[in-house]
């Protein structure tokens, strides 16, 4: 079974940091490129960074180029979202999945972790 647990979201003030994690299991890895996305509430999901299966090419939405930083660590099987200079707008759930060249891998979605950005 593919599963993702995600965690790390929270309530911080803007400007503030948080660090996301994704915990993955049921698949190699190591093997496939991965992918954090965000839902806003009445809002569709949304690609937010890509990484390559060996971390070496990166890729963000525009909105947080600059501010988040995609990384993953394979022998722990683990992706990460640094977040920084977090903007209200930033306020979604966060949602991992591997991906293939063009979409998402696998129809398995994780509970998300809830990112609130407010004063």
């Amino acid at each position: 079974q593919v599963q993702f647990v995600e965690s790390g979201g929270g309530l911080v003030q803007p400007g503030g940091s948080l660090r996301l994690s994704c915990a993955a299991s049921g698949f190699i890895f190591s093997a496939n490129a991965m992918g954090w996305y965000r839902q806003a509430p009445g809002k569709k999901r949304e690609l937010v960074a890509t990484i390559t299966s060996d971390g070496s090419r990166t890729n963000y939405a525009g909105s947080v180029k600059g501010r988040f930083t995609i990384s993953r660590d394979n022998v722990k099987r683990t992706m990460y979202l640094q977040m920084n200079s977090l903007k209200p707008e930033d306020t979604a759930v966060y949602y991992c999945n591997a991906r293939s060249d063009y979409a998402t891998l696998f129809t398995n979605w994780g509970q998300g972790t809830q990112v609130t950005v407010s004063s």
